[in-house]
């Protein structure tokens, strides 16, 4: 337990990566309350977490093309820098956000990489921070931080309206007049807003057509340059079609379905009416609602019906306020019941993160985690496919909780000397036990696993608490913690 409280580590686990004990000291005298307010409030803390990459005291970083450090169009490179946000900002939530958003709106990096003319260019699509980009562009990653706890009509708007990688993950820069393309507004319906069974195939090819024209371009280009430039989403009016749209569900507070005949240069205003009726709709509120409780709450418990509904109602009251929707989940009785604590499935990209942040960073490079997150099932910027990754018990694949115990192991060995040299001073089995169950924080062990820790430190020699002894036995303890059945949930 690192703060003493429960609910405190309980709220890190969900709301961050766990906790660090710089987070321990700068929310621990808060309170809970007062810990939602500032998770939720978080820009109240500088965004300027990046400014410390390759400075002594953190993670360290690694080129992967050799020489700079190119987070803008190196995909490795950006992986690693969202790593070093979620291992050390003083916004976790916000990153957390992100990587929920990640997964609502998922979209692969791979399939840009094959359409545009440079690979770079698909890096900046889904990850160029604006004001490091020579263009200006902002990456779908960005988008998600600015919208972390923002509007969630906006930001579908954005990503409908202003996002190249959408645009190409969903082939809405080939939808034309004369050929709709489906593909966006069926993925509008089913995964980003109302779901399956809320829709017709009417309804598709409704929306297609309210996305006709909206397409892409490479904009600021050198001759001859292929990285040169940027891809935009724009509105080709001579591509939309400007006919009447019907849709099987309420469009207008009135209760008329159909989206009106419009001339062409008026054609932008069917994307806001249809994303304006869709956010709005009850069953948008109800899928986001589900959804926040299995990231936040649980996996292994069903929310009750009365929980849901008290959500939604919070999501259309505040105006599709999600900063509002999560300090409701995150302060509803149901959050914060000890019957929900580790009850939710680790991702890959938590599991690493929090064992980080927990056992230390001091000496590793984060892209050390790079090809073990992959072959845990999980790498950032590389969704399976449309519906996101697959959550729950399916991350545990032999192969990939064998990678885990793995990367454990890594950790450990890497962390030895500086693990041993803050645990100094325990000089008992049982001591070195305690501390680390101060400093890690596995789902309580049982007696009889607590008690095989404690054999584990004495083993083979008297414990004293030497510098070699503690080495050995604190790598060992972080190795079978973090490997362990109970590490793997949050």
């Amino acid at each position: 337990m690192l703060f003493n409280d429960p609910r405190m580590d309980h709220l890190f686990r969900r709301t961050g990566f766990g906790a660090s004990a710089e987070d321990v000291q700068l929310f621990g005298a808060l309170g809970y309350q007062g810990a939602v307010d500032l998770l939720t409030d978080f820009e109240q803390f500088p965004d300027d977490i990046d400014s410390f990459i390759g400075s002594s005291g953190y993670a360290g970083v690694t080129a992967s093309a050799g020489g700079a450090f190119r987070p803008n169009t190196v995909v490795n490179d950006a992986r690693q820098r969202w790593l070093f946000r979620m291992v050390h900002s003083q916004r976790p939530l916000q990153e957390k956000m992100a990587l929920f958003w990640h997964d609502h709106f998922a979209t692969a990096y791979s399939k840009l990489a094959g359409l545009v003319a440079d690979s770079s260019h698909a890096v900046r699509m889904m990850a160029a921070k604006p004001s490091e980009d020579p263009n200006g562009m902002r990456g779908q990653y960005e988008l998600f931080r600015q919208y972390a706890l923002g509007n969630f009509r906006d930001l579908v708007r954005a990503i409908a309206e202003q996002d190249a990688a959408t645009n190409y993950w969903l082939d809405g820069y080939t939808n034309t007049r004369s050929q709709p393309q489906e593909n966006f507004g069926r993925e509008l319906m089913e995964l980003f807003t109302r779901g399956v069974g809320y829709y017709t195939e009417e309804d598709v090819y409704a929306a297609a057509r309210v996305y006709t024209g909206w397409n892409s371009r490479r904009v600021n280009t050198v001759s001859g340059d292929a990285t040169s430039g940027r891809y935009e989403v724009y509105y080709n009016a001579n591509q939309h079609q400007t006919a009447a749209k019907t849709f099987s569900f309420p469009i207008y507070a009135d209760g008329s379905r159909t989206i009106p005949a419009r001339g062409a240069d008026a054609g932008i205003q069917d994307s806001l009416d249809l994303i304006n009726a869709l956010a709005g709709h009850r069953e948008t509120a109800l899928l986001l609602a589900r959804k926040l409780w299995s990231f936040f709450v649980s996996e292994v418990y069903e929310p009750t019906d009365a929980w849901l509904h008290a959500i939604a109602d919070t999501y259309q009251s505040s105006g599709y306020n999600m900063r509002s929707v999560v300090r409701r989940v995150l302060t509803s009785s149901q959050f914060l019941d000890p019957a929900v604590y580790f009850t939710r499935y680790a991702w890959p990209v938590e599991y690493v993160v929090r064992a980080i942040k927990e056992v230390g960073w001091s000496g590793f490079s984060l892209s050390s985690t790079l090809t073990p997150l992959l072959n845990m099932g999980q790498q950032l910027f590389e969704p399976p496919d449309v519906a996101g990754w697959d959550w729950g018990e399916t991350w545990f694949s032999t192969g990939a909780r064998l990678q885990r115990m793995n990367f454990a192991s890594t950790l450990a060995n890497n962390q030895r000397v500086n693990m041993a040299t803050a645990a100094r001073g325990n000089t008992t089995p049982t001591a070195l036990v305690d501390y680390f169950l101060g400093r890690v924080t596995p789902m309580p062990y049982d007696a009889a696993s607590r008690n095989q820790l404690v054999t584990y430190v004495q083993a083979a020699n008297t414990f004293i608490g030497t510098d070699t002894q503690l080495r050995t036995k604190t790598a060992g303890l972080a190795h079978i913690m973090v490997a362990s059945s109970e590490y793997q949930f949050v």
